[in-house]
């Protein structure tokens, strides 16, 4: 099955619906704007049930099929921006100041409104489909707050899909793994308590920037010395705090950053990595290491059967050659992970061309993908559902 001529006749109208969602970008779990939007379009759509509130603000509908009762499936998007100014100098651009779609949720959103569109004015399938907006995906657990509101028993949702745009993969081609294939992160900061002094009398400190840029360099040694080569951990140190003038040496220093790893063995090995290197710097320069380490979105897991069959709804869609069944893991995280340890499912990425890269401020969705990917929503909801 080729683009579907109605997601290609329909590729202008839900390129305005994202363009309009990209205007308007709002954050976290305050997706207010956008969650109206949304309802709205669904209730024109003529969606059986529509249902608010849900992961404090979001939007699920129910689309029953015309050919009897069956099972109900989950198709996925997530609806919130970045805290980011938008450079990318698109007519559309982001109105808000600090605030704009860098991550292509407005995409995603508005793809799966046009499946929703589709499969409300056709419904050939049995059973139900729930189409889901969660908020709050970047960094505030809204799939795991949908997860918690019990979405999946309130609808009886027995397996749940989701999509992801991806920069440097064609427009039109899909990549996909079973298995791991986006990581599980986890957030730390490390404060480290000297004793302050003269700048021109180090003797008499416990210098906390020495203490932490060894720190800094140590911790890369949990990748490079502490897990086995095959075994795949990034630590990334993103912040390092400290002083305020050129001549006193400060009483404390701290650094945060991140921990992803595609293994809870090697989740847990970090940490504790993290701890001992800590320990021992402290006792080794006589100074105080206080550790806040918390774990975040766990590994997002493509099940076996489900990704056979969401990589074949692609090969339906862009041809067998445009879907890469076997890609390598990425290590950025996302919540769809919990839904994926509530139900069976499969997460893939769709082509966005060649783009600016995700949570660059110059990105922009590519609305060429839009019909490749309404299309993909469409055949997986009528194949997993055929009567």
């Amino acid at each position: 099955m080729p683009i579907l001529n109605r997601a290609a006749e329909m590729q202008d109208e839900v390129a305005g619906w994202r363009r309009h969602l990209h205007q308007t970008p709002e954050l976290n779990f305050d997706v207010f704007k956008t969650a109206a939007f949304v309802t709205e379009k669904l209730k024109e759509f003529g969606c059986d049930d529509v249902v608010t509130g849900l992961g404090k603000t979001g939007v699920v509908g129910i689309i029953r099929g015309r050919k009897g009762e069956g099972a109900t499936i989950g198709l996925r998007a997530d609806m919130d921006a970045l805290p980011l100014n938008e450079i990318s100098g698109k007519p559309y651009a982001s109105t808000v100041p600090g605030k704009m779609h860098a991550c292509g949720h407005d995409g995603h959103t508005a793809m799966l409104l046009g499946a929703a569109k589709y499969l409300a004015e056709t419904r050939n399938f049995a059973g139900s489909v729930a189409v889901i907006f969660q908020p709050a995906e970047e960094g505030g657990g809204g799939g795991n707050e949908m997860v918690k509101d019990g979405m999946m028993e309130r609808f009886d949702i027995s397996k749940v899909f989701g999509m992801h745009n991806m920069p440097g993969l064609p427009v039109g081609q899909f990549a996909i793994r079973p298995g791991p294939i986006m990581a599980a992160t986890a957030e730390f900061t490390i404060t480290v308590k000297g004793r302050g002094g003269h700048a021109a009398m180090p003797h008499g400190t416990i210098d906390p920037i020495v203490i932490t840029s060894q720190l800094v360099g140590a911790l890369q040694t949990i990748a490079s010395r502490s897990t086995d080569p095959v075994e795949a951990v990034v630590v990334s140190v993103t912040k390092f705090h400290a002083g305020d003038a050129y001549n006193i040496i400060p009483e404390s220093a701290e650094i945060a950053g991140t921990v992803r790893t595609l293994r809870k063995e090697i989740a847990k090995k970090s940490e504790e990595r993290i701890r001992t290197i800590c320990d021992g710097l402290a006792t080794a320069f006589g100074a105080k290491i206080e550790v806040d380490y918390q774990a975040n979105y766990p590994v997002t897991f493509n099940h076996a059967e489900e990704t056979v069959f969401a990589s074949d709804i692609a090969a339906n869609v862009a041809g067998d050659a445009q879907v890469h069944r076997g890609i390598q893991p990425v290590m950025g995280g996302e919540d769809f992970s919990y839904m994926l340890e509530a139900r069976p499912g499969a997460f893939i990425f769709i082509g966005n061309g060649d783009t600016a890269g995700l949570h660059n401020p110059a990105y922009d969705f590519n609305d060429e993908a839009i019909p490749h990917g309404m299309s993909y929503w469409v055949k997986l909801a009528e194949t997993a559902l055929a009567a």
